[in-house]
């Protein structure tokens, strides 16, 4: 399929604009220029400046000196460690009116809880030195001067420098923009890469409760329906076995294939949680097995000197399945490969097919979700699918030794 882009039409005339009148011979002004709505969402927020950072200032001031006044009794280094906390929140106030007036996206940093376990001397030690409170202790002492003069020149240029007023709004609200990102953003990569692996790991819980889901859902409509009605059956044969011995056997040979069945049926439920072959023999013989069950011929090679952790494996060995099953139900190819290889300390999975290509995170083929569970143990997914093909995917996964 070819992509065609769409231009706008463009009209080559325009109505003219006067920007003054004659009226009774006398000139009358130009109308004030409307300012945009970003514009005025800059002013909003430098005429809150002020009111913001007075009560910031003021709850700052107040628990910094009762806190270093009390430091030396039982008491101090609580409250110096709640006042933190209040400056938590106030911080967080600011984010959100930032975001709302100033587009100012940033992440919210990782609350302290979820970074210290084992009673209240380990969480008052990690408040008393969390840099995110201090930041923002620092934020509201910094800003009062500051808002005191947007407050005022904003104020002022709103009755007497209008047609200054969006360039000074424009400039003044870039060193708030500056300011925020500066110090009320999470401290560093670290609290960023916590922050994400906090949002991660509820994909990993849904992705568990589903497959939970799934194995419930096949156990109960497969293979425990089959058990069900094969010990039914049995009990007739078991009835008819004297006064009808022919018709017994036929029973008991009917259900000795739904017990076939039954068992196959487990198998293929068991090598979906976790197949025997991975546990015992590795990637290679686990994905060599699953490329014989693929409708489309593929070369499977894996090059590891060692074997990975078992849960490294499992990820790997589902990635190369699930891709594997897109090839045969969606890509029109002829033929496909699977390379594993290390490379310093990633697994690295490249699955290749000759099909029509095409494929996207975005057209509901799984792609996305298997994308968000690498994604929730550090690893890396990157698609390269042209219209025509051929698709490459590539997955990297972080090596963890056994």
């Amino acid at each position: 399929m070819t992509a065609t882009a769409a231009t706008r039409p463009t009209t080559t005339t325009a109505p003219a604009v006067r920007s003054a009148a004659a009226v009774g011979g006398e000139q009358l002004p130009a109308p004030r220029a409307p300012l945009s709505g970003q514009t005025w969402r800059e002013i909003a927020y430098l005429l809150l400046n002020l009111p913001m950072t007075l009560v910031g200032f003021v709850y700052v001031s107040t628990w910094l000196y009762a806190g270093a006044a009390l430091s030396i009794t039982v008491i101090g280094l609580p409250l110096l460690a709640g006042g933190l906390l209040g400056a938590r929140l106030l911080a967080k106030a600011e984010r959100a009116v930032a975001r709302g007036l100033l587009d100012v996206r940033i992440e919210e940093p990782t609350p302290i809880r979820a970074r210290t376990h084992g009673g209240f001397l380990p969480w008052l030690w990690a408040t008393l030195k969390d840099p995110v409170a201090w930041r923002s202790t620092l934020f509201q002492l910094m800003r009062l001067p500051w808002g005191i003069l947007t407050f005022t020149v904003t104020l002022v240029s709103l009755f007497v420098l209008w047609p200054l007023l969006p360039w000074l709004a424009r400039a003044m609200s870039s060193v708030d923009r500056a300011m925020v990102r500066a110090l009320l953003a999470p401290s560093d990569e670290l609290e960023r890469r916590i922050a994400q692996l906090e949002s991660d790991r509820g994909v990993v819980v849904d992705t568990a409760a589903a497959d939970l889901r799934r194995i419930e859902r096949d156990l109960h409509d497969g293979a425990q329906a089959r058990l069900v009605a094969l010990a039914m059956d049995l009990g007739l044969a078991k009835e008819k076995l004297l006064e009808d011995p022919e018709e017994a056997a036929r029973m008991v040979d009917d259900a000795h294939g739904e017990v076939k069945l039954a068992l196959q049926e487990l198998r293929d439920l068991a090598r979906g949680i976790h197949p025997a072959i991975l546990t015992d023999r590795g990637l290679s013989a686990a994905l060599s097995s699953v490329a014989t069950r693929c409708r489309v011929p593929v070369r499977v090679s894996v090059d590891l000197p060692v074997r990975p952790a078992p849960a490294i494996e499992g990820i790997a060995y589902f990635t190369v399945s699930e891709l594997l099953q897109n090839v045969a139900k969606h890509a029109r190819a002829t033929t496909a490969s699977v390379d594993v290889w290390r490379s310093d300390q990633r697994l690295l999975i490249q699955v290749r097919d000759d099909g029509r290509g095409g494929a996207s995170l975005a057209t509901g083929s799984g792609l996305a979700g298997l994308a968000e569970r690498l994604g929730s143990v550090d690893g890396l997914f990157v698609l390269d699918s042209p219209a025509g093909g051929p698709t490459a995917v590539t997955a990297e996964l972080p090596w963890r030794e056994r």
